[in-house]
This record gives structure tokens, sequence and C-alpha cells, in this order.
């Protein structure tokens, strides 16, 4: 009711408004892209990183208030086409940032996530042509409440996997040819104590944080700090690539339960629709083997006890089927589950 008010009061009607908040999203996103990776580059000037975090959240508001116009619009939850899916995975992911943000309270989350939700953004709102982002009635088999439940908890898993996925990248590229030797475990780092006094303004610099990691750099930049006597605990910060390794664990531990919940969700819903639970469908096949590849992360993690850059380059390759499974299948063929496809 309240977005009607103001439709009204701004003689916009809900179609004038989506356009609108459409490029509003694009633009938002990618200033903060910008601002993040200023950040990056001058780490002395950090009213750029806080700029890019209100970028993110300003984001993250544009797109809800974006699918809000459209479900009121029309009378559906907006999850129908691969336009309304691809900006529900951006606001996935702008959620996402801001809780691994809130773990990490690193730059470096921003300066990854900001431009994935970018481009996402970018693709719904300047490639794909008007007649896919238009709103169309839906097929009899989408006029299900199953609609909400499978497609919104699949699409808050592939943000949850994606965020996990691409801070293992990161962690790969800040320990890239160096020796890791973590400290920490699988199931929970041991220097929680020190936690809330790990901010951005006390990081140390960047070999710094590589020595703390128990990365053994040739040519450390500057001479490690020295804590005082009463300051021992300084030596139990947790480094960028624990902080790194930990926090894309937890994601990606939170982000597979979801997938799970969305497969199981999505057979009911298809065996209510189609008369079978599991037809080898290539949107069903692709799920089942992004489950498999990220059940081997947890595994080797859980049980192996892996740490560092092998369960990181696992969940590399997770980024990878991720995006095939969502949007690969589109473009490789109609099947079942191709709404927007190209071919």
């Amino acid at each position: 009711m309240a977005l009607l008010a103001i439709t009204a009061f701004a003689g916009l009607d809900l179609a004038q408004w989506q356009a609108l908040l459409n490029n509003a999203a694009f633009a938002v996103c990618l200033g903060a892209m910008l601002f993040y990776w200023g950040g990056a580059a001058f780490p002395q000037v950090q009213l750029l990183s806080e700029l890019g975090l209100a970028g993110m959240i300003g984001a993250n508001l544009t797109i809800a208030a974006l699918l809000t116009a459209r479900w009121i619009d029309a009378g559906y939850f907006p999850l129908s086409n691969l336009y309304e899916s691809l900006f529900f995975l951006a606001w996935g992911i702008t959620t996402l940032h801001l809780l691994a943000l809130h773990w990490t309270r690193s730059r470096w989350v921003g300066v990854m996530t900001a431009p994935l939700a970018t481009g996402i953004v970018a693709f719904a709102a300047l490639a794909l042509p008007e007649d896919m982002q238009a709103a169309q009635p839906l097929v009899p088999a989408l006029q299900s409440n199953w609609l909400m439940m499978h497609v919104t908890v699949m699409l808050l898993a592939y943000a949850a996997l994606l965020v996990g996925s691409l801070l293992a990248i990161t962690f790969l590229i800040v320990t890239r040819g160096q020796e890791v030797q973590l400290k920490g475990n699988s199931l929970g780092l041991q220097f929680r104590p020190s936690r809330p006094e790990w901010t951005e303004a006390t990081l140390p610099s960047p070999a710094a944080e590589l020595v703390y990691a128990g990365i053994r750099s040739p040519r450390p930049a500057e001479p490690l700090p020295q804590p005082a006597p009463n300051e021992a605990i300084a030596w139990q910060r947790l480094s960028l690539a624990e902080i790194l390794d930990n926090t894309s664990y937890r994601l990606i531990g939170l982000g597979f339960p979801l997938l799970t919940i969305g497969i199981i969700a999505g057979a009911v819903w298809a065996n209510e629709a189609w008369g079978t639970y599991w037809s080898w469908d290539p949107k069903e096949t692709w799920a089942l083997i992004t489950w498999l590849v990220f059940a081997a992360y947890l595994h080797a993690r859980i049980t192996k006890g892996w740490q560092g850059r092998r369960p990181a380059l696992l969940a590399s390759l997770g980024f990878g089927v991720v995006w095939v499974c969502y949007l690969g299948v589109n473009f490789l063929g109609k099947g079942l589950h191709s709404y927007g496809w190209f071919f």
C-alpha cells in the first residue's frame, strides 16, 4: 500500500517505477563496486570502503523495491522468468555480502562480491531483450505455491554458494605462490577471544597478514610488529587468509542445506506437476552435480580435515558448476526448467 501511495504521489505507474528501479539498481551496484575497488587501491582512505558498503545496502533496498513493485504489478511472486530470477539472485548476493562483511570486517568481501552483483544486474537490466524482461501470465505448471518455496530456496542457495566460492577464489589469490599453514580448524577457528579487535583499521600489512597465517613469504615488505607483554592476544588475531577460508566454509555450509531443501521441494513439485519426481532434465542433472561437488567439499573439510588450498580449489570448481546449473542450461538448450532460454 505504501508503494502504491508513493506511486500515485509521484505520478508514475508501476511499470514506470520498475523501469526507474531497474536502472537505479545497476547504477548503485556500479557505484558500490567502484568505491570498493577504490578502497582497495587506496586503503588509507577508509571513506571509500564505507561508501562501498552504503552502496551495497542501497542496491539491496533498490532491488527489493523493484521486486516488490513487480509483485504488486504482476500479482504473483516475481520468480517466473530469467529477468526476475536474476534480480532475486542479485538481492540474495547483496544480502549475503552484508553477512559476510559482518563476519570478516574486511574490504576484500566487497572487492569480490560487488562486481558479481553488478554483473548480474547489468545482464538482467541491459542485456536481456525487452520481451524477456516483461512479466508474463504464469503457465499452468507455475501456478502453484511451490513456485515461491522451491525457486526462492534454490536462488538463496545459489547466492550463498556463489559468495562462498568467490571468497575461496579470493583465498587462492591472496595466498598464491605461498606455503599455507592455517592454525584454525574446519569446525571453527581457535582465536575467538580476539575477534572483536579485528577491524579494517587495525589490520597489519598484507605481508604481515600472510605471516600471521603461517605463510612464508620470501620477501616480506616490512618487519612484523612485535606485541607488548600484556598484548600477547594480538598475536592470536585471525589472519586475512584464515578469515577468508573460514567465511567461505560457513557460507557454503549455509548454502548446501538450502540447496538440498530446494532439490527436495522441486522433486515434490515435479511429481505434482508432471507426475514424476525426477526426469533427468538438464537443470535437474546439473543441480545433482552441484550438490555432489559441494557435498564433496563439506565431506573433505569435516571428515578429512582439509583446509586451505585443496578445499578452496574444490569450491572454485563449484563456482563454475553453479553457473552452469543456473544459467548455462538456458544457453545450451530448452528443457522443462529453461525459462528464458536463448537457443
